[in-house]
Parts: C-alpha cells; structure tokens; sequence
C-alpha cells in the first residue's frame, strides 16, 4: 500500500536539485531515497533550521522571508522545489503568490502538500509562523495546473498535525491507511492534498 514517502519519491521523480520552501525541522526529504545531487533548505524560523542541520537533511540551508525567495535565487535555478505543509499558513493571496514565486524558480516541477480545506492550527513551539490562515481546495490547484491526488486517508479520521481524531488511535490510524487506495484518486475526500505542477523552462532566462 502506497504511503506519503512512496507518492513523494514518484512526484520527485528524476531531479539533480531541490529547493525546499518551510522546510522546517523534520522536512520528508529525510526519508526519500535520495536520488538528486543538491537541495536547499529555506524557513524563517531559525531554530527549525538549527534542528534540520543538526539532522544534516539538506546541503544548504537559508533564513529567509519565504515571500522573498525570488529575491534569494534566480529564476529557473532548481529542478524540484516543493512546499509540505506551508502554503496553510499564509492567507490566501499571499498563497497564491508563494505558489507564482516558487513556479518561477522551478525548471521541472512544483510540489505542494496542504491539507484538505481549513484546518484550525495554533502558533506553537515558539513559531509564530505555525497558525494556519488558509484552507484549500483540489480544484483550486487544478485550476492553476496542478494534478491532484489524496494522502492521508479519508479526511475525518484525521485533526490537528495530522494525528487520529478518535480513540484507540492506532485503530483509527489503521482505518485511516486502509482508506488511502480510495482518496488517492478521489482527493475531496482526503486529509491531505499532493499537488504536482510540471513547468516548462520555455521563457524562462536564468539570471
């Protein structure tokens, strides 16, 4: 049964570079087998980025504004860049920014995971960074290009950071696993939403 790190790897795909946006402390990257040649890892939080080096998950790091990393890296500069669990917290058309300024530095693809419409999230651990201030849709990336499919399981089996809703936990986390074969192709009815932009280098002209 196909998991979030199996879909991962598929979307990835055959990429010598990666610019991992929010890549916070424990980005997934950590548990792909590892296939590209180079990968940035950029957040504004820089005790998440402390904790990520320690880990050695990237080969670069940078604090920054995420809003600004046009500004940091020219265009068309990495094969991959992705963004798991961060476009949640910006506001909607700051979201969609983010999204525009990611695919402008992407020679390949663009990969987003949000979870499936608003989920309520707090600041916590010291991050400010952490509330959630948009919800989104499948049909909002597919209209943007994206193709879209379901992670997680069936969204109500799943709260806050993704941990079971109800208890025993482990029984609900092993119902939430047997529904992943339905969601995948039915992402309105997942938890987590996979969106995977393929960009063409057509126009594009590195700084």
């Amino acid at each position: 049964m196909r998991n979030f790190i199996d879909e991962l790897q598929e979307a990835i795909g055959d990429v010598r570079s990666i610019l991992d946006v929010g890549c916070g402390s424990s980005s997934p990257l950590a548990l792909l087998n590892k296939q590209y040649e180079y990968c940035v890892g950029v957040d504004g939080f820089s005790p998440s980025l402390k904790t990520s080096k320690a880990k050695d998950i990237h080969d670069e790091y940078m604090q920054a504004d995420l809003l600004e990393i046009d500004r940091k890296f020219d265009l068309a500069s990495f094969d991959c860049i992705i963004a798991i669990d961060v476009i949640e917290h910006f506001e909607k058309g700051r979201g969609v920014e983010l999204l525009h300024k990611m695919e402008s530095l992407a020679r390949k693809r663009v990969i987003i995971m949000t979870p499936n419409g608003f989920l309520p999230q707090a600041e916590h651990s010291g991050n400010i960074y952490q509330r959630h201030l948009s919800g989104w849709a499948a049909e909002e990336f597919r209209a943007m290009g994206y193709s879209v499919i379901g992670i997680n399981g069936w969204k109500p089996l799943r709260g806050e950071f993704a941990a079971p809703r109800f208890r025993p936990h482990v029984v609900f986390n092993i119902l939430s696993r047997l529904s992943q074969p339905f969601v995948r192709n039915h992402p309105e009815h997942a938890f987590h939403l996979l969106c995977v932009k393929d960009i063409s280098d057509y126009g594009k002209e590195p700084n």
